[in-house]
């Protein structure tokens, strides 16, 4: 069962919950609350070489549409070039990656159902207090339906 919609709502440009995450930030665009659960949508802004291990969203697919810049994508062990008007899809339980090409890239990221503006929230909180060991951001994704593969593949360097 779906949580009942939402009230319609407009963001205008700059607008937006932001999430610091140390290095960037990311701007909170639509979450479960706001759309029945349907689908949350974040924005961000990425520094050069940027990339999460790879990793697996257990209950939850994942899309990025490229705004500005370049992403190189790794999904499951292909690598594609993501330059900017692209868009990729993830479903649920495929291991994937990215990377951020070599300028200030953005993006926005998608989820359906409805997650992980709670995890970046919790992982802002570890980052900004120190409390960013391995076990810690392990103990995070995992609670968020998240696993943590392993590092971006070395071939991309």
């Amino acid at each position: 069962m779906t949580d009942p919609p939402g009230d319609p709502f407009v963001l205008r440009p700059g607008q937006g919950r932001a999430i610091d995450l140390g290095t960037f930030e990311m701007s909170v665009k639509a979450t479960g609350e706001s759309t029945g659960g349907a689908f949350s949508l974040l924005e961000a802004a990425e520094p050069p070489d940027f990339g999460p291990p790879l990793h697996i969203h257990h209950n939850t697919a994942e899309a990025f549409y490229v705004l500005q810049g370049e992403y190189i994508i790794f999904l499951g062990d292909d690598e594609h070039t993501c330059p900017a008007g692209s868009f990729i899809f993830v479903p649920a339980g495929i291991r994937h990656g990215f990377r951020v090409g070599s300028m200030p890239s953005r993006k926005l990221n998608i989820y359906t159902p409805s997650a992980m503006v709670g995890y970046f929230d919790d992982l802002s909180v570890a980052l900004t207090s120190g409390d960013a060991d391995p076990d810690r951001l392990n103990e995070i994704a995992l609670r968020h339906g998240m696993e943590v593969i392993g590092p971006v593949p070395e071939r991309y360097l």
